[in-house]
């Protein structure tokens, strides 16, 4: 089950059901985001249709009415068919608050002449049964939010462990929506009930696939455990924001680095880490983690734990932020709730207000107010990157120690480490000996002394 973006399936209808838990204003801004989410595939949003109800949780999600209306759009190939419960039109009078004063610009309303459409996106999760009935009504594909955003993860993912994580919340997506065939009833009746149908096989093997991707999972999150592990003495920053915040194009500035940044959503999806440039000593590395969204699905916040670990390992925590985006605040409650959910806690945070150079003076002036801990930055701008890098060097400074070491000249090697992994404040030279005084993290210093005493 997945979206594949064709010739002559190209043209999108978005759905908003609204409820009293999602209405209104924030109930636009989650369609918009929905349009954004189907254009990442491919697809071009021709039209939207929205509908009050008092939940998600009906037969058929829409009214018959509202139905028959879709149905018109997608070519009446479907069947429209009463709800056996007889509430099929019980909520369509209901109003929870729709007016908005919101630029929609770029997504179609429900009013606009629209072209024919192909599939159909809801902006909800949609049951396997809700899923199967709305299907058999319009007679085009359904897809909804979950399923779209589980399709961009899996077409994003580039290194084996976003493909096994993704590929583990796609299937548990899929499973309970395998469907039975004609094919796989006539097995059933051939086989007198000894055998399986498709149904059950699809099912069997599905579980089977589950089971040895969580293994080859964890044999790979032992892998980077390790490579943390090693990385445990260095400072570590990890960028975290919702999506299309700009974290790719600051990892870019502040590392100097050729890491992927596109102006899509989930753009980004495997952690990057590079060391922070110009070059430090000792080395802060910098990492760049996955992108969050308004209502990701719960299966692919579990699955990314793993990746999620850079933020939770961090020293420094920097909450990267579209500053030009009206709605960058509820974005930031997102992040907030996502990290706290995979139990990232403690660590040092600092709130960039990113794409400061599409704002106003006066506009930077009140976010300063509102905000007079964080910093407003630009990617673009190398003197507001300059200040960063200065401001992660202080904070990564706060927590050295600073020692003198004794070092004969007989140890061959160890200045060399010494000026590669801590900062040397001060060199003497003597007769059989050098003394350096260094700065460094508790760890380093720890494993220098071990070192010495091995010598």
């Amino acid at each position: 089950m997945q979206l594949t973006a064709k010739p002559s399936l190209n043209n999108a209808l978005l759905i908003s059901v609204c409820t009293p838990e999602l209405r209104g204003k924030e109930a636009a801004e989650s369609l918009a985001e929905l349009a954004r989410l189907v254009t990442t595939l491919g697809f071009k949003v021709v039209g939207t249709q929205s509908q009050n109800q008092s939940s998600t949780r009906r037969v058929n999600v829409l009214g018959l009415g509202k139905l028959a209306e879709i149905a018109q759009l997608t070519g009446n190939q479907g069947v429209i068919e009463a709800e056996e419960d007889g509430e099929d039109e019980l909520d369509d009078d209901l109003d929870y608050g729709l007016d908005y004063d919101l630029d929609m610009a770029s997504v179609p309303s429900d009013n606009l002449p629209l072209a024919c459409a192909d599939i159909v996106v809801f902006d909800c999760d949609l049951s396997p049964s809700q899923l199967r009935n709305v299907e058999n009504q319009l007679g085009v594909e359904v897809f909804d939010r979950t399923g779209v955003i589980i399709e961009i993860f899996s077409r994003h993912a580039r290194t084996k462990t976003a493909k096994l994580q993704v590929e583990i919340a796609r299937l548990n997506y899929v499973a309970p929506r395998l469907r039975e065939t004609s094919t796989g009833d006539r097995e059933h009746q051939m086989g007198k009930g000894a055998g399986e149908t498709t149904l059950e096989l699809n099912r069997r093997n599905v579980r089977d696939q589950l089971a040895e991707l969580k293994r080859q999972l964890v044999s790979v999150q032992e892998e980077m455990k390790g490579r943390r592990t090693q990385r445990s003495e260095n400072f570590c920053v990890a960028l975290v924001g919702y999506t299309n915040a700009g974290k790719s194009s600051m990892m870019r500035a502040i590392t100097g680095s050729d890491v992927e940044g596109e102006n899509k959503l989930f753009a980004t999806l495997d952690t990057t880490v590079r060391a922070l440039f110009p070059i430090t000593h000792p080395r802060i590395l910098v990492s760049d983690t996955v992108g969050f969204i308004k209502k990701l699905p719960h299966d692919l916040v579990a699955s990314f734990h793993s990746t999620l670990a850079e933020a939770h390992d961090a020293s420094l925590l920097l909450y990267v932020v579209d500053a030009s985006d009206p709605s960058f605040r509820k974005q930031l409650d997102v992040v907030h709730e996502v990290l706290e959910e995979v139990g990232v806690e403690g660590s040092k945070k600092l709130l960039v207000l990113n794409k400061s150079d599409q704002l106003s003076v006066e506009q930077q002036a009140e976010l300063m107010v509102e905000f007079p801990d964080a910093m407003l930055t630009s990617a673009r701008d190398p003197k507001d990157i300059a200040k960063l890098h200065k401001y992660i060097v202080g904070i990564s400074e706060e927590g050295m120690l600073q020692e003198e070491i004794v070092i004969p000249y007989t140890a061959n090697g160890i200045v060399g480490e010494i000026r590669n992994s801590m900062s040397v404040t001060k060199e003497e030279y003597e007769f059989d000996h050098v003394k350096l005084t260094v700065r460094t993290s508790e760890v380093g210093l720890a494993r220098l002394k071990k070192r010495m005493l091995d010598l």
